[in-house]
């Protein structure tokens, strides 16, 4: 992957197909191989005419990964999002995220509207305004040094995960540590870029599409149909839902 450095940081990115840029944002201990390419969406957005780009934020996949919790501020991923789209020369794109990244595109509409032409909220509804949680028992199960004594469910899910993706475990830890803030309605309700929401009915960590998208003026809400946090990434649903919002709010020209 090509990479550039952000406020000292390697970012690592893909940026692949032709068309308006759509701006793709990971999830937590997930990387733009896992969360994007591996379930389809790159495909699937280049067929359908968009150039698409896609960082590893910092503490994920091959960019790099501090151990301060400083460094995993959501005002700081997002401005490496924003510094990505400089070092592209792209003046706006259509931005995606799913889960931690869902949280990382509202800071980067909300700080730098004139860059966001529209926002897609995928695996994070209504938490994005209560901050998710009880998040310490992943924070306990990453620091763990043995995966066997992790007995909190979600622990168990986020340790394995980390586990399976080669993950640095102290970086995710002090990115959890500084990206579970809520995010308050009256902020989200100034958003004024079209705003789709996507979850899983079976979504236990993200909250109802529906509570999120009611905060939000004009935002539209999706509930994918029996898909949890992890399966609904790349559920069929989900892609044609961002696929229908896209030809009718930032179609392709021609």
């Amino acid at each position: 992957m090509p990479e550039f450095t952000a406020s000292g940081y390697r970012i690592a990115f893909l940026d692949e197909g032709e068309g308006p840029p759509i701006l793709l944002i990971h999830g937590f201990a997930s990387s733009a191989r896992v969360n994007w390419v591996s379930p389809g969406w790159v495909d699937v957005l280049v067929k359908a005419g968009r150039r698409v780009i896609a960082l590893d934020n910092r503490g994920h996949g091959a960019s790099d990964k501090p151990h301060a919790v400083e460094a995993y501020r959501l005002d700081a991923l997002a401005d490496d999002a924003r510094a990505l789209l400089d070092h592209l020369g792209i003046p706006k794109a259509d931005v995606m995220g799913y889960s931690m990244g869902a949280r990382i595109t509202a800071v980067l509409a909300l700080a730098h509207p004139g860059r966001v032409r529209t926002a897609i909220f995928g695996g994070l509804g209504s938490g994005m305004l209560s901050g998710v949680g009880p998040w310490e028992p992943v924070v306990a199960a990453l620091e763990a040094e043995d995966p066997a004594t992790v007995t909190d469910p979600i622990g168990q899910m986020f340790r394995k995960f980390a586990d399976q993706t080669k993950s640095d475990r102290v970086a995710l830890a002090a990115c959890m540590k500084a990206t579970r803030q809520p995010i308050a309605a009256e902020q989200l309700g100034r958003l004024a870029v079209p705003v789709l929401v996507a979850v899983g009915d079976k979504d236990e960590l993200a909250g109802d599409a529906a509570g999120l998208a009611a905060v939000i003026p004009g935002a539209e809400a999706v509930a994918i149909p029996g898909r949890n946090h992890m399966l609904a990434v790349g559920d069929k649903v989900y892609k044609q839902a961002v696929l229908d919002f896209l030809a009718r709010t930032s179609p392709v020209p021609g």
